[in-house]
Protein backbone atom coordinates (compact mmCIF):
# COMPACT_ATOMS: atom_id res chain seq x y z
CA UNK A 1 0.00 0.00 0.00
CA UNK A 2 1.40 3.37 -1.03
CA UNK A 3 -0.13 5.67 1.59
CA UNK A 4 -1.64 5.75 5.06
CA UNK A 5 -3.68 8.87 5.85
CA UNK A 6 -3.84 9.49 9.60
CA UNK A 7 -6.53 11.81 10.94
CA UNK A 8 -6.68 12.81 14.60
CA UNK A 9 -9.70 14.52 16.07
CA UNK A 10 -11.08 15.83 19.35
CA UNK A 11 -14.53 17.41 19.51
CA UNK A 12 -14.33 18.87 16.00
CA UNK A 13 -17.22 17.13 14.25
CA UNK A 14 -17.74 19.80 11.59
CA UNK A 15 -14.03 19.90 10.78
CA UNK A 16 -13.91 16.10 10.63
CA UNK A 17 -16.81 16.10 8.16
CA UNK A 18 -14.87 18.49 5.92
CA UNK A 19 -11.83 16.20 6.06
CA UNK A 20 -13.95 13.12 5.33
CA UNK A 21 -15.61 14.76 2.31
CA UNK A 22 -12.16 15.62 0.96
CA UNK A 23 -10.66 12.15 1.34
CA UNK A 24 -13.58 10.05 0.10
CA UNK A 25 -13.69 12.05 -3.14
CA UNK A 26 -10.06 11.27 -4.11
CA UNK A 27 -9.49 9.57 -7.46
CA UNK A 28 -6.38 7.91 -5.99
CA UNK A 29 -7.35 4.71 -4.16
CA UNK A 30 -4.08 3.07 -3.08
CA UNK A 31 -4.30 4.21 0.53
CA UNK A 32 -5.65 3.22 3.91
CA UNK A 33 -7.26 5.65 6.31
CA UNK A 34 -6.74 5.69 10.06
CA UNK A 35 -8.79 7.86 12.43
CA UNK A 36 -7.69 8.47 16.01
CA UNK A 37 -10.37 10.24 18.05
CA UNK A 38 -9.60 11.42 21.57
CA UNK A 39 -12.92 10.34 23.06
CA UNK A 40 -15.02 13.17 21.59
CA UNK A 41 -18.43 14.00 23.04
CA UNK A 42 -19.71 16.30 20.28
CA UNK A 43 -21.03 13.66 17.86
CA UNK A 44 -17.64 12.96 16.25
CA UNK A 45 -17.73 9.32 17.29
CA UNK A 46 -21.14 8.85 15.69
CA UNK A 47 -19.84 10.46 12.49
CA UNK A 48 -16.85 8.10 12.50
CA UNK A 49 -19.20 5.13 12.92
CA UNK A 50 -21.23 6.39 9.96
CA UNK A 51 -18.13 6.19 7.73
CA UNK A 52 -16.55 3.17 9.45
CA UNK A 53 -16.38 1.16 6.22
CA UNK A 54 -13.99 3.80 4.83
CA UNK A 55 -11.43 3.33 7.59
CA UNK A 56 -8.80 0.62 7.89
CA UNK A 57 -8.68 1.39 11.62
CA UNK A 58 -10.37 3.78 13.99
CA UNK A 59 -10.55 4.28 17.74
CA UNK A 60 -12.31 6.75 20.05
CA UNK A 61 -10.68 6.91 23.46
CA UNK A 62 -8.91 9.49 25.66
CA UNK A 63 -5.30 10.18 24.70
CA UNK A 64 -2.40 12.21 26.08
CA UNK A 65 -2.37 14.94 23.45
CA UNK A 66 -1.75 15.64 19.78
CA UNK A 67 1.50 13.72 19.39
CA UNK A 68 0.31 10.76 21.45
CA UNK A 69 -2.65 10.48 19.07
CA UNK A 70 -0.39 10.78 16.01
CA UNK A 71 1.92 8.09 17.40
CA UNK A 72 -1.09 5.79 17.85
CA UNK A 73 -1.78 6.19 14.16
CA UNK A 74 1.83 5.47 13.19
CA UNK A 75 1.85 2.23 15.17
CA UNK A 76 -1.01 0.72 13.14
CA UNK A 77 -0.13 2.25 9.75
CA UNK A 78 0.93 -0.08 6.94
CA UNK A 79 1.47 2.36 4.05
CA UNK A 80 4.84 3.14 2.50
CA UNK A 81 4.21 6.85 3.17
CA UNK A 82 2.21 8.53 5.95
CA UNK A 83 0.22 11.75 5.70
CA UNK A 84 -1.17 13.47 8.83
CA UNK A 85 -4.40 15.13 7.69
CA UNK A 86 -6.10 16.19 10.89
CA UNK A 87 -9.74 17.10 11.35
CA UNK A 88 -10.54 20.45 9.77
CA UNK A 89 -7.84 20.10 7.11
CA UNK A 90 -8.74 19.12 3.56
CA UNK A 91 -6.97 18.11 0.36
CA UNK A 92 -6.49 20.63 -2.44
CA UNK A 93 -8.76 18.87 -4.96
CA UNK A 94 -10.04 15.42 -5.89
CA UNK A 95 -6.93 14.56 -7.91
CA UNK A 96 -4.09 15.78 -5.72
CA UNK A 97 -3.08 12.37 -4.32
CA UNK A 98 -3.18 10.91 -7.83
CA UNK A 99 -0.93 13.73 -9.02
CA UNK A 100 1.59 13.12 -6.24
CA UNK A 101 1.80 9.35 -6.39
CA UNK A 102 1.62 8.93 -10.14
CA UNK A 103 4.94 10.79 -10.31
CA UNK A 104 7.66 8.24 -11.06
CA UNK A 105 10.39 10.66 -9.98
CA UNK A 106 9.92 10.14 -6.23
CA UNK A 107 13.31 8.36 -5.96
CA UNK A 108 12.42 6.61 -2.71
CA UNK A 109 12.67 9.98 -0.91
CA UNK A 110 12.18 9.96 2.87
CA UNK A 111 10.09 13.14 3.10
CA UNK A 112 8.02 14.63 0.28
CA UNK A 113 6.37 17.97 0.98
CA UNK A 114 4.35 20.53 -0.93
CA UNK A 115 2.55 23.79 -0.37
CA UNK A 116 -0.17 24.36 2.21
CA UNK A 117 -2.80 27.11 2.21
CA UNK A 118 -3.61 28.32 5.71
CA UNK A 119 -7.08 29.70 6.44
CA UNK A 120 -6.73 31.80 9.58
CA UNK A 121 -9.44 32.86 11.98
CA UNK A 122 -9.63 36.33 10.39
CA UNK A 123 -10.67 34.88 7.06
CA UNK A 124 -7.29 35.51 5.45
CA UNK A 125 -5.57 32.85 3.32
CA UNK A 126 -1.81 32.57 2.96
CA UNK A 127 0.69 30.03 1.74
CA UNK A 128 2.86 28.28 4.33
CA UNK A 129 6.01 26.19 4.18
CA UNK A 130 9.45 26.17 2.52
CA UNK A 131 10.02 25.78 -1.23
CA UNK A 132 13.51 24.27 -1.16
CA UNK A 133 15.22 20.90 -0.58
CA UNK A 134 18.27 21.90 1.46
CA UNK A 135 17.71 22.77 5.10
CA UNK A 136 19.88 24.32 7.79
CA UNK A 137 18.85 24.41 11.46
CA UNK A 138 17.61 27.99 11.31
CA UNK A 139 15.89 27.70 7.96
CA UNK A 140 14.09 24.71 9.48
CA UNK A 141 12.71 26.58 12.48
CA UNK A 142 12.04 29.78 10.52
CA UNK A 143 9.93 28.02 7.87
CA UNK A 144 8.79 24.69 9.28
CA UNK A 145 7.57 21.99 6.94
CA UNK A 146 3.78 21.83 7.08
CA UNK A 147 2.87 18.32 8.21
CA UNK A 148 -0.57 18.20 6.47
CA UNK A 149 1.22 18.80 3.15
CA UNK A 150 3.91 16.19 3.86
CA UNK A 151 4.32 12.52 2.98
CA UNK A 152 6.80 10.76 5.27
CA UNK A 153 8.25 7.29 4.78
CA UNK A 154 6.81 4.91 7.39
CA UNK A 155 10.22 3.32 7.99
CA UNK A 156 11.72 6.72 8.82
CA UNK A 157 9.87 6.59 12.14
CA UNK A 158 11.52 3.22 12.81
CA UNK A 159 14.93 4.72 12.01
CA UNK A 160 14.77 7.97 13.98
CA UNK A 161 11.90 7.46 16.43
CA UNK A 162 8.34 8.72 16.61
CA UNK A 163 7.00 12.08 17.78
CA UNK A 164 8.29 13.29 21.16
CA UNK A 165 5.13 13.48 23.25
CA UNK A 166 6.66 15.93 25.72
CA UNK A 167 5.97 18.69 23.16
CA UNK A 168 2.53 20.31 23.02
CA UNK A 169 3.03 22.30 19.81
CA UNK A 170 6.34 21.67 18.04
CA UNK A 171 6.59 17.87 18.11
CA UNK A 172 6.45 17.75 14.31
CA UNK A 173 9.32 20.27 14.06
CA UNK A 174 11.30 18.20 16.56
CA UNK A 175 10.76 15.10 14.39
CA UNK A 176 11.74 16.85 11.15
CA UNK A 177 14.80 18.34 12.86
CA UNK A 178 15.85 14.94 14.18
CA UNK A 179 15.21 13.26 10.83
CA UNK A 180 16.64 15.86 8.42
CA UNK A 181 19.27 17.78 10.39
CA UNK A 182 20.61 14.98 12.62
CA UNK A 183 20.00 11.85 10.53
CA UNK A 184 20.25 13.28 6.99
CA UNK A 185 16.83 12.08 5.80
CA UNK A 186 16.28 12.87 2.13
CA UNK A 187 13.72 15.51 1.20
CA UNK A 188 11.98 16.64 -1.95
CA UNK A 189 9.76 19.66 -2.57
CA UNK A 190 6.62 19.03 -4.64
CA UNK A 191 5.65 22.24 -6.41
CA UNK A 192 1.92 21.73 -5.84
CA UNK A 193 -0.57 22.86 -3.24
CA UNK A 194 -1.40 19.71 -1.29
CA UNK A 195 -3.76 20.80 1.46
CA UNK A 196 -5.84 23.50 3.02
CA UNK A 197 -5.03 23.98 6.70
CA UNK A 198 -7.67 25.24 9.08
CA UNK A 199 -6.14 27.96 11.27
CA UNK A 200 -6.92 28.56 14.91
CA UNK A 201 -4.91 25.60 16.19
CA UNK A 202 -2.60 25.76 19.18
CA UNK A 203 0.47 26.67 17.11
CA UNK A 204 -1.27 29.86 15.92
CA UNK A 205 -3.09 30.78 19.10
CA UNK A 206 -0.02 30.32 21.34
CA UNK A 207 2.88 32.01 19.46
CA UNK A 208 5.00 32.58 22.60
CA UNK A 209 4.76 28.92 23.60
CA UNK A 210 5.56 27.92 20.01
CA UNK A 211 8.76 30.02 19.96
CA UNK A 212 9.74 28.59 23.35
CA UNK A 213 9.48 25.04 22.05
CA UNK A 214 11.54 26.02 18.98
CA UNK A 215 14.20 27.34 21.36
CA UNK A 216 14.17 24.01 23.23
CA UNK A 217 14.64 22.10 19.96
CA UNK A 218 17.61 24.22 18.84
CA UNK A 219 19.32 23.87 22.23
CA UNK A 220 18.59 20.15 22.23
CA UNK A 221 20.22 19.38 18.89
CA UNK A 222 22.73 22.19 18.32
CA UNK A 223 25.14 24.37 20.22
CA UNK A 224 23.84 25.20 23.74
CA UNK A 225 22.55 28.75 23.83
CA UNK A 226 21.77 29.12 20.14
CA UNK A 227 18.07 28.65 20.85
CA UNK A 228 18.10 31.83 22.90
CA UNK A 229 19.71 33.69 20.00
CA UNK A 230 16.95 32.43 17.73
CA UNK A 231 14.22 33.52 20.17
CA UNK A 232 15.78 36.98 20.38
CA UNK A 233 15.93 37.13 16.59
CA UNK A 234 12.28 36.07 16.33
CA UNK A 235 11.22 38.81 18.74
CA UNK A 236 13.19 41.48 16.87
CA UNK A 237 11.90 40.17 13.54
CA UNK A 238 8.32 40.71 14.67
CA UNK A 239 9.19 44.25 15.82
CA UNK A 240 11.17 44.90 12.61
CA UNK A 241 14.11 46.25 14.61
CA UNK A 242 17.74 45.19 15.00
CA UNK A 243 17.23 42.63 12.23
CA UNK A 244 20.74 42.96 10.83
CA UNK A 245 22.41 42.47 14.23
CA UNK A 246 20.37 39.36 14.97
CA UNK A 247 20.83 37.87 11.52
CA UNK A 248 24.61 38.14 11.94
CA UNK A 249 24.42 36.06 15.13
CA UNK A 250 22.15 33.47 13.48
CA UNK A 251 24.37 33.24 10.40
CA UNK A 252 27.32 32.17 12.56
CA UNK A 253 25.49 29.01 13.59
CA UNK A 254 24.33 28.27 10.07
CA UNK A 255 27.88 28.71 8.74
CA UNK A 256 29.21 26.36 11.40
CA UNK A 257 26.55 23.83 10.54
CA UNK A 258 27.20 24.04 6.79
CA UNK A 259 30.84 23.09 7.36
CA UNK A 260 30.86 19.30 6.84
CA UNK A 261 33.37 18.41 9.56
CA UNK A 262 31.76 20.68 12.15
CA UNK A 263 28.36 19.19 11.38
CA UNK A 264 29.62 15.62 11.76
CA UNK A 265 31.32 16.44 15.08
CA UNK A 266 28.09 18.06 16.34
CA UNK A 267 26.08 14.98 15.40
CA UNK A 268 28.64 12.63 16.99
CA UNK A 269 28.61 14.61 20.23
CA UNK A 270 24.81 14.61 20.22
CA UNK A 271 24.69 10.83 19.91
CA UNK A 272 27.33 10.35 22.63
CA UNK A 273 25.42 12.61 25.04
CA UNK A 274 22.13 10.88 24.27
Amino acid sequence: MKLSIITINLNNRDGLQKTIDSVVSQTFKDFEWIVIDGGSTDGSKELIEQYADRFAYWVSEPDKGIYNAMNKGIKVAKGEYLQFLNSGDWLWDNHILQNVFSNNDMDNTDILYGKCLVHDTNGEIFEYGPHYDIFTPFSMVYSTISHPATFTKRNLFDRVGMFDESFRIAGDLDFFFRAIIINSATTKFIDQTITHFSGGGISMTSPIATEKEKEIILNKYMIPGCGKDYSTYAQFREKESKIEECEKAISVYDKLYKHYLTRKIMHLLYRLVK
